[in-house]
C-alpha cells in the first residue's frame, strides 16, 4: 500500500514537470519569436540525447541513495576510446562502440566494488573514478581530439540513430524515439523486475533489506554496472552528434544528468524515483540551455537559473517527506 501511494505522489511530480516543460515552451516563444523554429527544436533535442542517457543510468544509483560522479567525463572518455580504434587501430564502427558500452560497464564495475563491497562513500569513491575517467581516454589518444566517421561515409550510418537527414535537406531527430523506447524499457526494469525492486528496497532502507536475505551488495553493484552501461550509450550519442570529441571535455555533464532526475522527482536521500520523471527532468534541465539564450541570457545565467531550478526540487522533496 505504501508504494502504491509513493508512486502515486510521483505521478503527480511528473505532471508538474510536464507543466513546467509546457510553460517554459509557451514562455521561450512569447518572448523569442526565433526560438519558435525546426531547428531549435533539433537544437534542444540533440543536446537531450546523451544527458537522457546518462539521466537513466544515474537514476538507479540515486535511487539507492548514492550517485556516480563518473558519468560526465565518462562519456566523453568512452567515446574517445571507441573513436581511437575505429580512426587510428581500423576496427569498425560496431566494434567501437561495443568498446564505449563495455569500457562503461567496466567502470561500472568497478565503481559498484567500491560502493558496494568495499562499502566506500559514493560520493567520494565516484569523484575518484571520474578523475580516472578525465584521463583515461586522452591517455590512449595522446591528448588530441578524435572525429568518429562522418554521415557521409561508409562507416558513419551510426550517427543517423540520432538524426536522419533526407533528400530534401531536413533534418529528422529521429533519436527521440530510441530515447521514448528506452525510457518504457528501463521503466519497466525498475518497476517490474526484481533487480529495480531491489534497488528501490536498498534506497529505503539497506538494513531492513538485508534482513530479508537480499544480496544487498549484488544489487547495489547492479545499480552503478546499469549506470556506467548508460555512461557509455551517452559516449556513442555524443559522438554520433558532434564532429570531433575534445580531451578535457565533458566536466559537469554530470551535473546536467543527475539534475534533470532530480527534478524528476529522483528522491536526494534514495528510495523514491521513476525513469519518466528522470526523462522530463532532463527536458527541462535541456530546454533552459538552449532557450534561455534566445530570450538574452549567456552561460552565466543558464547555471544560475539551473540551480534555482534544483534548489526548488530538492524542497519539494524535503517538504513531502515531512508531511
Amino acid at each position: 500500500m505504501a508504494n502504491k501511494k509513493a508512486f502515486g505522489k510521483l505521478k503527480g511530480r511528473e505532471a508538474m514537470v510536464l507543466g513546467i516543460i509546457i510553460v517554459m515552451v509557451i514562455l521561450f516563444s512569447i518572448l523569442s519569436p526565433t526560438f519558435r523554429t525546426y531547428p531549435t527544436l533539433v537544437s534542444v533535442l540533440d543536446n537531450s540525447y546523451y544527458i537522457t542517457l546518462m539521466a537513466l543510468g544515474v537514476t538507479f544509483p540515486l535511487i539507492t541513495g548514492g550517485v556516480d560522479l563518473s558519468i560526465g567525463t565518462g562519456l566523453v572518455s568512452y567515446a574517445l576510446i571507441g573513436g581511437y580504434l575505429v580512426i587510428h587501430k581500423g576496427v569498425p564502427v560496431g566494434v567501437g562502440i561495443l568498446a564505449c558500452i563495455g569500457v562503461g560497464l567496466l567502470i561500472g564495475v568497478f565503481n559498484g566494488v567500491l560502493v558496494a563491497v568495499m562499502d566506500l562513500p559514493p560520493f567520494l569513491a565516484t569523484l575518484c573514478t571520474c578523475m580516472i575517467t578525465r584521463g583515461l581516454g586522452p591517455a590512449l589518444c595522446g591528448g588530441f581530439g578524435v572525429s568518429w566517421p562522418s554521415a557521409i561515409s561508409e562507416q558513419g550510418a551510426f550517427r543517423k540513430i540520432f538524426k536522419f537527414i533526407n533528400a530534401g535537406g531536413t533534418v529528422i531527430p529521429i533519436g527521440i524515439v530510441f530515447m521514448v523506447i528506452l525510457v518504457v524499457l528501463m521503466s519497466f526494469v525498475l518497476d517490474h523486475t526484481r533487480v529495480g525492486r531491489y534497488i528501490i528496497a536498498i534506497g529505503s532502507n539497506k538494513e531492513a533489506t538485508r534482513l530479508a536475505g537480499v544480496n544487498v551488495k549484488f544489487y547495489h553493484m547492479m545499480a552503478y554496472m546499469i549506470s556506467g552501461v548508460f555512461a557509455g550509450m551517452a559516449g556513442v550519442a555524443y559522438a554520433a552528434t558532434y564532429a570531433t570529441i575534445y580531451p578535457g571535455s565533458g566536466a559537469g555533464f554530470e551535473l546536467d544528468a543527475i539534475g534533470g532526475a532530480i527534478v524528476g522527482g529522483v528522491s536526494a536521500s534514495g528510495g523514491v524515483g521513476t525513469i519518466l520523471g528522470s526523462f522530463l527532468g532532463v527536458l527541462v534541465i535541456c530546454l533552459m540551455k538552449v532557450g534561455l539564450p534566445f530570450i538574452g541570457l549567456q552561460a552565466n545565467w543558464q547555471q544560475i537559473f539551473t540551480g534555482i531550478v534544483l534548489i526548488a526540487a530538492v524542497l519539494v522533496d524535503v517538504v513531502k517527506k515531512k508531511k
